[in-house]
């Protein structure tokens, strides 16, 4: 099993949407691009929803069947550890190994001893082909970076062994996440990392690091453009080094998990493929349920009702809601609505509010960071909140494939 060069992570949270999601692909696939689905869900996720891994392979083989969908595409185990791992080992194909919360955690002078001698290429001025300055580390760098992800990796190393024990043959995708931490990793300590994990014996195909900027749920990029792009091209050229280096898979491309909806890095990512050929994978996370909340808004009747609870509690539980994604969102409380406000808008005008159009003036980027964090509001809903999604599937599925195709697909792959 082999990641192609482009592959797209779409979430599912209630796991009715992969048909919708899919058909996003098939414009794709028919202009000319074919990217790889994958359906991607965390244990967390599960959780606050009481739903099975199992159940987003039942809906995505489901979806493939129906349309007859004939290239790659994959299962994810999102954002999963050694205690987490085990319910995801039968469904999942695609593995999301995430160590940040080792990152940091010092390891024993001797095991840093014995990397830094082991990988003296590291240590120098090394001139990387594509990197926009050379690479210099000292053995004191080398050690320091060491220090801080030895450990990370070896749990990564871990992990990995224990799926493919337990997988026992059946093949896989490896993916390597770091990116749920304070700072972002440079290209010197991405290389360091990378022959880490080769150590390890990690076919890694897939590795997402921290970039710089605020990647936050559901909204665009908040950063410097330009320095995302020397760096992100840097990385790009650090793992077309090291797989050749250190015998990873050739494959071997960078993950943006982007928490969703960062547009403004489409045309970035984009010349830096287009320049360099690389691969990408690109995780959207979970703005399919805002659609879905969008959907319903239009629809107006019981969806618009059931749509302005939703945020009338989120409203009333701001606190307990955003806790888990701190990191990861940023609201101005002053700029949500009153309850009563929002009762009084019609369906159009609340899906205004949480569609991600920043030119249209009826958008609210806080309404929709809290609404993005408050799924599992729906998931109390239970049947009603489902029932709804049946009842009112066309037009929740035309907002579910627009959004994919118009707003991701198209300007990442198409232009």
């Amino acid at each position: 099993m082999s990641l192609p060069r482009f592959s797209f992570g779409v979430g599912d949270r209630f796991a009715h949407q992969a048909a919708p999601q899919l058909e996003a692909f098939e414009r794709l696939a028919s202009a000319g691009v074919v990217v790889a689905p994958v359906w991607n869900k965390s244990n967390r996720e599960h959780t606050f929803i009481g739903s099975e891994p199992a159940s987003v392979r039942v809906a995505a083989a489901a979806a493939v069947a129906a349309r007859g969908w004939r290239h790659p595409w994959f299962v994810d185990a999102d954002h999963i550890r050694l205690e987490t791992v085990g319910r995801f080992l039968d469904t999942s194909d695609f593995f999301t190994i995430d160590v940040a919360d080792s990152i940091g955690r010092p390891a024993g002078d001797a095991d840093v001893a014995a990397f830094v001698a082991r990988h003296a290429e590291l240590t120098g001025r090394l001139a990387i082909p594509g990197v926009s300055q050379p690479i210099e580390i000292d053995a004191a760098g080398v050690a320091s970076i060491a220090r801080t992800y030895l450990l990370a990796c070896r749990e990564a190393g871990e992990i990995y062994r224990h799926i493919e024990a337990k997988r026992a043959g059946r093949p896989f995708v490896t993916e390597v996440s770091m990116d749920e931490t304070d700072l972002p990793q440079t290209p010197p300590q991405l290389l360091v990392i990378l022959a880490l994990l080769a150590d390890e014996g990690i076919p890694l195909e897939t590795i997402a690091p921290k970039f710089t900027g605020r990647f936050n749920k559901g909204v665009d990029y908040v950063g410097d453009l330009a320095q995302f792009e020397r760096e992100f091209a840097d990385d790009v050229a650090v793992l077309a080094y090291a797989a050749e280096r250190y015998g990873l898979p050739r494959n071997l491309k960078l993950s943006v998990h982007s928490g969703s909806d960062k547009f403004s890095l489409y045309p970035v990512i984009r010349r830096v493929l287009d320049r360099t050929g690389a691969g990408v994978h690109l995780k959207t996370a979970g703005t399919t349920w805002l659609e879905e909340l969008i959907g319903l808004a239009e629809a107006g009747g019981d969806g618009l009702a059931l749509s302005r609870e939703i945020y009338a509690y989120a409203l009333d539980h701001v606190d307990e809601l955003c806790g888990p994604y701190a990191s990861v969102i940023d609201i101005d409380r002053r700029r949500l609505p009153a309850v009563a406000e929002v009762n009084g808008w019609s369906g159009p005008r609340l899906a205004a509010a949480i569609r991600h159009v920043p030119g249209n003036p009826s958008f609210n980027p806080d309404v929709r960071q809290l609404l993005h964090v408050s799924f599992k509001v729906a998931a109390k809903q239970g049947a009603r909140y489902t029932d709804l999604l049946v009842a009112n599937r066309d037009i929740v599925g035309r907002q579910v494939t627009e959004n994919i195709f118009e707003r991701h697909l198209r300007p990442l792959f198409l232009g």
